[in-house]
């Protein structure tokens, strides 16, 4: 069992057979070679979790890339006095790069909506497999530039839908006001 801030996850580590039939699988997912996905299958450990949970919370120190094996969780976050949720990660998505490729601290709070299943890569492990295929790096860079890149458009559309709706209410206010 390993603490999480305000629960426990139970975890499992991966070796054996099981992390040799999960390598290959792992290298595709992350696009290296077989021997560096053998490398993080065998360090890797998986964290089963319950609707509600808290898997880990916005500024705690990160402990590796984490997988989405099944299940669903939202990403929440609290910026300038206001609490935001930022979407929701589902089943194969990558979850934190910001802080395995950065400082190491949790960039938001991730909560679990239902039952189910990470996949956590450790730090050590990550940092070993950079080692040994540096492209790995920049491959994973390149998929924090696309996360960005689609909250900023998810952004702007749900800001530019709210403008609409506030341009047309008021649009229905006047011309309500003109009838009387």
């Amino acid at each position: 069992m390993e603490p999480t801030g305000d629960r426990v996850v139970e975890t499992q580590t991966r070796g054996g057979k099981a992390g040799a039939a999960a390598a290959h699988p792992l290298a595709e997912l992350l696009a290296c070679p077989p021997e560096t996905g053998r490398l993080l299958s065998e360090a890797a450990r998986s964290l089963n979790f319950e609707s509600g949970e808290t898997i880990f919370r916005q500024g705690q120190p990160c402990q590796g890339l984490y997988v989405v094996i099944a299940g669903q969780l939202q990403r929440r976050t609290e910026r300038l006095d206001a609490r935001l949720t930022l979407g929701q990660v589902r089943m194969g998505d990558l979850v934190e790069l910001a802080p395995v490729l950065g400082d190491g601290r949790h960039t938001y709070t991730l909560k679990a909506l239902s039952a189910g299943t990470l996949l956590l890569l450790p730090m050590g492990a990550l940092q070993g497999a950079f080692s040994a295929y540096p492209p790995l790096r920049m491959q994973l860079l390149q998929e924090l530039a696309r996360e960005v890149s689609r909250a900023y458009e998810t952004c702007f559309t749900a800001r530019m839908a709210g403008m609409r709706r506030r341009r047309l209410d008021a649009s229905f206010s006047s011309r309500t006001q003109e009838t009387r």
